[in-house]
């Protein structure tokens, strides 16, 4: 019998444990992706870049499909579950979807990571000077801006606002 063929894995984890569940698996001796992009953050008193996860509560595991090995990963600190088309089973990530990864990581200065922020659909304005406003997202720009249209006695206001400033009603 042959050899069981390594493969590509997507891990759940634990809220904001990406970073802490990656050096865990790392130390273990696991090979680990954990696509990250350097976002602006905006507080009241600053601004500041911070990096964080491309995909939040999601990271990559290169391994052997071995009920033995995924055993020892979900006891790691933070891990939660893999994921898989089956319950229990976790589904192997095709390997040519993690290079195009990794390629536009390398290669693209900016990434789209608010995919599911499409122009029609209701928002919330979750920071900012406009916080609590709800609105339709009418046009995507460079740059994640957004024109959000607020219709108030039937004509709308629009305005740009940054794609981490909205979340999705």
């Amino acid at each position: 019998m042959s050899e069981p063929t390594p493969n590509w894995y997507a891990l759940f984890v634990r809220s904001r444990h990406e970073f802490v569940t990656s050096e865990q698996l790392k130390k273990r001796g696991i090979e680990v992706f954990l696509p990250s992009v350097t976002r602006k953050r905006r507080w009241s008193d600053r601004k500041k870049a911070i990096v964080c996860p491309l995909f939040p509560g999601y990271l990559f595991i290169y391994t052997e499909p071995s009920a033995e090995t995924f055993l020892n990963i979900l006891q790691t600190r933070g891990s939660v579950s893999f994921v898989g088309q089956e319950p229990g089973r976790p589904s192997p990530v095709d390997p040519r979807e993690m290079e195009t990864l990794r390629m536009m990581l390398a290669g693209c200065d900016e990434l789209d990571t608010y995919p599911h922020l499409n122009e029609g659909a209701p928002v919330l304005v979750k920071q900012g000077p406009l916080k609590g406003a709800k609105g339709v997202l009418a046009k995507k720009e460079d740059h994640h801006l957004f024109l959000v249209n607020i219709e108030i006695l039937g004509r709308s206001v629009g305005t740009k606002v940054s794609a981490e400033d909205l979340e999705l009603i």
